[in-house]
């Protein structure tokens, strides 16, 4: 099992820039990446950014050039820096992990942060 604890987020001004982290708790050992996810009222969840444990980065097309991930192993911490905010940002922003075992593949999720971003 992995448990992931989300912090930051919040309510910041368009132009503005936000930062939200992660930390992964329990069978980190075998977690092969972690990243965010977002999902605003009425769409779907969608990917934003995730970096793999070799720190490989994919990020989605609306935030690539404002928002960087990256990761802190020793600390088992993933961070999202979000830059040039805009309104269309507004989502619950929940973390992601993907565990590799030798049954199989798993996906958890984190509680989910609020962020809101004003025009």
């Amino acid at each position: 099992q992995v448990q992931l604890v989300e912090s930051g987020g919040g309510l910041v001004q368009a132009g503005g820039s936000l930062s939200v982290s992660c930390q992964a708790s329990g069978s980190i050992f075998s977690i092969v990446s972690m990243g965010w996810y977002r999902q605003a009222p009425g769409k779907q969840r969608e990917l934003v950014a995730d970096i793999t444990s070799d720190g490989s980065t994919d990020y989605g097309d609306s935030v690539k050039g404002r928002f960087t991930i990256s990761r802190d192993n020793a600390k088992n911490t993933v961070y999202l820096q979000m830059n040039s905010l805009k309104p269309e940002d507004t989502a619950v922003y929940y973390c992601n992990a993907v565990r590799v075992s030798a049954i199989g593949r798993y996906i958890y999720w984190g509680q989910g942060t609020q962020v809101t971003v004003s025009s």
